[in-house]
């Protein structure tokens, strides 16, 4: 065989002569040595016996089927864990750019702090009284900006300690404060983010913010509109919101937003912020707050309109007191002052407790350019002619009457307006609700039948003409042919005559056949005239029951018309406004010294009339109305059925004027004007005349007539005696004709 066909030997160790391995050279080819041996392993390696690979192949133990399967899902399970993680980051990605971009966005379009600080769309009205003290309030108030360390340190710590206690932390969102509300609301069975909102203070003054979205009539139906766009909880809102929270906190400090929160945060009775609201419940600025007053504005926040101290004080004190409770419990009220602060719960200033004029402020509101009020974009300021003790001696004397004198449980309504010769209201009540606004307000909205309180005005025109207060006229049957009406016959309320009387008679015992004959006899039109001319607007009936008070009259037009006569037969235009003007302007937009106008009358006819107006009080139908010690003239009117019962009157320093009847035209029970209405008067009167001087009527004062004794069997002295039987059970029943 060759030796290139030779397979190499197997290298094996072997034992040298000397008693040692014999070694190869270094490099040397496996192949015998040139003495034919065999060359011996390398130096340092294990002779490989043959077939020990093999060996060793089918010693080693098989993998166990556990092993064999692990490995492919630890492969798997590597393989999801690197596609999850890289899905992760990537989207990660996305959204970390997606906030960055969108709290850019919003960074980008923040203005300056100072523009946002008085959000309001509309401007505010404050009324003061003739003593110029703030009576009421209307609109949007905003008392001025302030600042966070320029409030009541009790008040930045109770908004903090109720709205969001780790304010000073985090970065516009709280994640513990939205899972923590999550958590609740789906406790009580609501959704995630339904209830609890757990929005930071950052978030709320956002959405106060409307996310930099401003009112525009062009893109918003309306301002409730907007509003409740605003006020949206959607979760896409709720994104953008949180978005625009932590823009702000890149652009403003911590200071400015709380700033910006107390600036702009609703806290009811018409209050736009903290200095607003300390000056509309507290009558003092935000500054000088004490513990408690701070916990009830900051209770506030949460429910402004369910929880102002002006609708239900003790509702809103209980939640001030959890307030008190948060701030010792966070440590910004000691023990003792959280206790102090429990035992002398906030009370409300004289101004907001009395809420005084509700139905004064509602009709100058309604009754002035809205430009200047309701629509105001500006702060408007109003110096008014209410006076504070004419407008309380009213409601009490109206609650005492229906307390003392109508049934519990009754539904009539009555209405009172007080107003000095002028027209300047001094008094108002709409209704027997006292201390409410924007309701229905009787005294300016009602048009009623005036009834019999509308003769005056009969004998107003036939004094003018030339008639004497003595004249006499027939009361006595008469029947009146109304072309397209027929036969009309008016009636006296007894159902009887008194024959021959005079005009200061028949007005005093307020009969209907002597009034109607002068206004026929004087001309309907002109009684129209001079009634229109004393102010009297409304419609006036066309024919002969004109002069039975068959028109309706509100009765702020009634008692401006009595007013003047009062002031000697001149018109009068009641009014309640005597300066407006802008806050902090000098110059003002309206100014009112009277509301006298023209001449109606001459003041001889006036002056005679009010004489005849003396003796309805004195002797005549309204003797329920007359005032100790005090001069008074006035006039009783009831409707037809007692639908209306009205008593308008005056003294030498006031007019007043009251209506009572139903709502809905149901019939008084009992009651004429000569009645209730006349108590009402009285009542009201009294009280506001309690510390003046009496002062005598601008009436003439006719001589008194020679006094003759007649015989106890004359026929006149029966008369006499009769006609005081009369007047007796006329009082005892409240008859006074139609009036």
């Amino acid at each position: 065989m060759s030796e290139k066909g030779r397979r190499p030997p197997r290298l094996r160790a072997t034992r040298g002569t000397a008693g040692g391995t014999t070694r190869g050279a270094k490099g040397a080819a496996p192949r015998g040595t040139a003495g034919g041996k065999r060359a011996t392993a390398a130096p340092g390696r294990a002779t490989r016996k043959p077939g020990s690979a093999r060996k060793r192949r089918a010693d080693r133990k098989p993998p166990s089927p556990r092993r064999s399967r692990g490995g492919p899902v630890r492969r798997a399970l590597r393989f999801v864990a690197r596609l999850v993680w890289g899905f992760t980051w990537r989207v990660g990605l996305i959204v970390a750019l997606l906030i960055g971009g969108g709290v850019a966005y919003y960074y980008a379009t923040l203005p300056s702090l100072d523009e946002l600080l008085d959000g309001r769309p509309r401007g505010s009205v404050t009324m003061l009284d003739r003593e110029d003290r703030i009576f009421a309030w209307r609109g949007a108030q905003f008392g001025g900006a302030v600042t966070a360390d320029g409030v009541s340190p009790h008040l930045r710590n109770a908004v903090i300690a109720t709205e969001d206690r780790r304010f000073p932390l985090h970065p516009g969102i709280d994640p513990i404060g939205i899972a923590g509300a999550i958590r609740i609301n789906l406790s009580e069975g609501r959704g995630p983010l339904e209830g609890h909102g757990g929005s930071t203070i950052t978030q709320q003054t956002a959405k106060l913010l409307c996310l930099g979205n401003r009112f525009d009539k062009a893109r918003h139906d309306s301002e409730r509109a907007y509003e409740a766009a605003c006020r949206e909880t959607t979760l896409w809102r709720k994104a953008r919101e949180a978005l625009y929270a932590m823009a702000m906190e890149i652009a403003y400090s911590k200071d400015e937003i709380l700033a910006l929160y107390l600036n702009r945060a609703y806290m009811g009775g018409g209050a736009y912020g903290a200095e607003a609201a300390a000056q509309r419940f507290f009558g003092k600025p935000a500054a000088t707050l004490d513990p408690a007053e701070a916990a009830m504005l900051a209770g506030l926040l949460t429910a402004p309109t369910a929880l102002a101290p002006s609708t239900n004080l003790q509702r809103s004190r209980d939640r001030a007191a959890v307030v008190i409770r948060l701030m010792e419990a966070q440590g910004y009220l000691t023990e003792a002052e959280a206790a102090t602060a429990l035992a002398t719960p906030a009370s409300l200033s004289e101004a907001a407790e009395a809420r005084a004029g509700g139905y004064f402020a509602d009709w100058l509101m309604s009754s002035t350019p809205e430009y200047l009020t309701r629509d105001t974009t500006e702060d408007v300021l109003i110096r008014t002619t209410l006076d504070r003790d004419i407008q309380q001696a009213a409601e009490e004397a109206l609650t005492e009457v229906f307390e003392t004198e109508v049934r519990e449980g009754s539904e009539a309504q009555a209405a009172i307006v007080v107003m000095s010769a002028d027209g300047a209201v001094r008094g108002m009540v709409g209704g027997r609700a006292m201390r409410v606004s924007g309701v229905f307000n009787r005294a300016t909205q009602a048009k009623r039948q005036t009834g019999s309180a509308f003769k005056p005005f009969v004998y107003a025109t036939a004094l003018e003409l030339g008639w004497a207060h003595d004249d006499v006229v027939e009361d006595e049957p008469l029947t009146l042919d109304i072309p397209g009406s027929g036969a009309w016959s008016p009636e006296n309320y007894t159902d009887d005559f008194a024959g021959p009387v005079t005009l200061t008679e028949a007005l005093a015992r307020s009969l209907n056949i002597p009034a109607v004959k002068v206004s026929e006899r004087v001309g309907r039109e002109n009684v129209r005239r001079v009634a229109a001319d004393f102010g009297l607007v409304s419609d006036l009936a066309a024919g002969p029951a004109l002069a039975l008070g068959a028109s309706e009259s509100t009765l702020l037009e009634m008692t401006g018309a009595y007013a003047g006569i009062l002031n000697g037969g001149s018109s009068v235009a009641p009014y309640g406004i005597t300066d407006l003007r802008l806050k902090g302007d000098d110059t003002a937009l309206l100014d009112n010294s009277g509301g006298i106008g023209e001449r109606v009358i001459r003041e001889e006819a006036a002056r005679e009339l009010i004489y005849m107006m003396e003796k309805v009080v004195s002797e005549g139908s309204g003797r329920r109305a007359r005032l100790e010690g005090r001069e008074a003239a006035g006039k009783t009117g009831t409707t037809q059925a007692a639908r209306d019962a009205w008593f308008v009157g005056f003294t030498a320093d006031y007019v007043t004027g009251v209506w009572m009847g139903y709502d809905d035209n149901t019939p008084l029970t009992g009651v004429t004007g000569g009645g209730l209405p006349a108590e009402i008067w009285q009542e009201t009167m009294a009280r506001v005349h309690a510390d003046m001087p009496p002062r005598p009527l601008p009436m003439m004062r006719p001589p008194p007539p020679e006094q003759v004794r007649p015989a106890a069997d004359d026929p006149a002295a029966r008369e006499v005696g009769e006609t005081v039987l009369d007047q007796v059970l006329q009082d005892m029943f409240g008859g006074d004709g139609r009036r």
